[in-house]
């Protein structure tokens, strides 16, 4: 058997139907044997990032891995952005490069490159990747085919790559003489929960954070826990969706760009439960006070997370949150019913919501209303790709997740483009899902070379434009710290958005302009929303906000734009 046969047999009985990737010589070995093979589908993409990207959507819908393939040198670079944005998310998925022949390659020799297209590749990608090895010896490729697929699921997930040569890929091999890996396990999740209760116990104000570590959980699990101990919750970025919205604990996202109501919940509460949140500076911001005056009790997989820190006020529980929470469910905690704080928490949500927000402080309003419109006529287990920028604030802030639903983003790299590209891996592993890809006027030109593949396959993706032709995000920016001066951000500083009408007509799609005057045009706005797949661009004219932002060095439950110091000052003393 080929090794290339080998390699895809073995992915197909890991439960594998589609592998994303762009055809290169030093790949066509592998991509034969896909083609050849039942049961399991190549999908050609137009650019490796895309093939990149989709395959961590693939991997966040199917909670297996996602698979992409590329050739040396240039597909390789290529894939890199997708790469990365699976290590910082923590997305279990294997790359796999095809390199020139063995005899071709540099390996120590002083130069620069002896094949055409070569690249070091392990050295390229040893930094964003959990695991990188070039499989230059065809006996090993079970043995590295298992360890790294082990590697990039276990704990916290993330990326592993396999650069395989291309006379490795078509060597001839004996299946039933391959080494094969083996990994003993070591206990895990040996933590104290008495420690835990305790705290919970003792507490008077007590609020949950949710992170994207709580991945593997069911939601139910969440909601159960909720319903037991009716503690109050807020989420990170990453953390949206793990939960109900409609839940009446849930107050909504925190941080730089959070809902002033869960920042304030936040800043009062006494113990913070932080279950799969690093803290970052983004939820933080960089003022520290308020986190420094309260326990905070962080459960993280990753065990570097927590011994590397800035705050040292914390007790550290290295679990996986699936497990904390099992163990939270089981134990017998007598939580202090507190009329004083729940009272606070439904003050909060009726008069700092972000409804509120954008009806007292934003002046122009599309931008938000474009994102109510999608909770109106989006329905049960939608699932909502983000991208970067304005539009992923405005969908963060506003978007009220229903039963099922799903919130997929980029937070630690942030590659402007990951939206749709996400949606197409989302849409191959689940067709029964109808999948809404919200982006900008920028991310949408980043990323236009995955819109034929929409079309080509049917898939059941609906693109969502917020167009203020501008890189809006940044104008933000260059108003608050730079006077007004927007170099490279509109039309005047030299960036102009395209004509997306033609362009979605050359890809095959149907296209639907909603300008303020459509919103209330209920049969026009249904008939969009009926659709299997379109480009819906919202037309938004003038400069554009997000708000409520924090500042450097405020404070998180000061926001721009500010309340009115007698105002803040009575919120935050009513509890006491």
């Amino acid at each position: 058997m080929k090794v290339s046969d080998y390699i895809v047999l073995f992915l197909r009985e890991q439960g594998l139907k589609h592998i994303f990737g762009y055809i290169g010589g030093m790949i066509t070995h592998l991509v034969d044997s896909i083609d050849k093979i039942e049961g399991i589908e190549y999908i050609q993409t137009y650019h490796e990032q895309t093939a990149a990207i989709a395959a961590e959507g693939y991997s966040r819908e199917t909670n297996n891995f996602g698979v992409a393939i590329s050739t040396s040198g240039p597909g390789v670079t290529n894939m890199i952005t997708g790469i990365a944005d699976a290590y910082f998310d923590s997305i279990p998925t294997l790359f796999i490069s095809g390199q020139v022949n063995t005899s071709e390659y540099k390996y120590d020799k002083p130069i620069r490159q002896q094949g055409f297209q070569e690249m070091d590749v392990v050295n390229l990608c040893k930094s964003i990747t959990k695991y990188a090895v070039l499989v230059d010896d065809a006996k090993k490729i079970r043995y590295e085919l298992e360890k790294a697929i082990s590697i990039a699921k276990e704990g916290r997930g993330g990326p592993v790559i396999l650069d395989i040569p291309m006379d490795i890929q078509k060597t001839e091999i004996n299946p039933d003489k391959l080494e094969f890996y083996f990994k003993e396990t070591k206990p895990f999740n040996s933590y104290n929960i008495d420690e835990v209760i305790k705290q919970i116990e003792t507490s008077q104000k007590p609020i949950i954070i949710i992170g994207s570590g709580y991945r593997k959980g069911t939601k139910n699990k969440l909601e159960t826990l909720l319903e037991k101990y009716k503690i109050p919750i807020v989420c990170s970025l990453l953390g949206k969706g793990k939960v109900d919205e409609e839940n009446k604990l849930f107050l909504g996202m925190i941080g730089s760009y959070g809902v002033r109501a869960a920042n304030i919940a936040l800043a009062k509460s006494d113990l913070i439960i932080s279950i799969g949140s690093r803290f970052d500076t983004r939820q933080t911001g960089t003022n520290l006070s308020v986190f420094e005056t309260k326990t905070i009790i962080q459960v993280d997989i990753d065990k570097n997370e927590l011994e590397n820190h800035r705050l040292k006020n914390r007790i550290c529980i290295n679990s996986d949150s699936d497990i904390f929470i099992d163990k939270l469910l089981k134990g017998k905690i007598n939580v202090i019913e507190n009329k004083n704080w729940n009272d606070y928490i439904v003050y909060l949500k009726n008069n700092y919501s972000q409804g509120k927000e954008i009806e007292k402080f934003v002046e122009n309003k599309m931008p938000y209303k474009s994102i109510q419109i999608l909770n109106k006529y989006s329905k049960e287990n939608d699932i909502f790709t983000v991208d970067i920028g304005q539009n992923q604030m405005w969908s963060a802030q506003t978007l009220l997740l229903k039963k099922g639903q799903s919130f997929i983003t980029s937070g630690g790299l942030a590659p402007m483009g990951f939206s749709i590209p996400s949606a197409i891996g989302i849409s191959f592993a689940n067709p029964r899902k109808r999948v809404f890809a919200i982006v900008g006027d920028g991310g949408f030109m980043m990323s236009e070379q995955s819109l034929f593949m929409i079309s080509q396959y049917n898939l059941p993706i609906i693109i969502i434009l917020l167009n203020n032709t501008s890189l809006g995000m940044i104008t933000q920016f260059q108003q608050l710290y730079f006077n007004s001066n927007m170099p490279g951000t509109i039309e005047k500083g030299g960036y102009k958005s395209g004509n997306f009408n033609k362009l979605s007509d050359a890809h095959g799609l149907n296209y639907f302009l909603i300008e303020e005057k459509d919103l209330d045009n209920k049969e026009y706005i249904e008939n969009i929303f009926s659709q299997r797949n379109a480009v819906v661009e919202f037309k938004i004219n003038g400069l554009t906000s997000v708000c409520p932002k924090l500042e450097f060095n405020q404070p998180i439950y000061n926001p721009i734009p500010y309340l009115p110091e007698e105002e803040l000052r009575n919120l935050l003393s009513k509890i006491l």
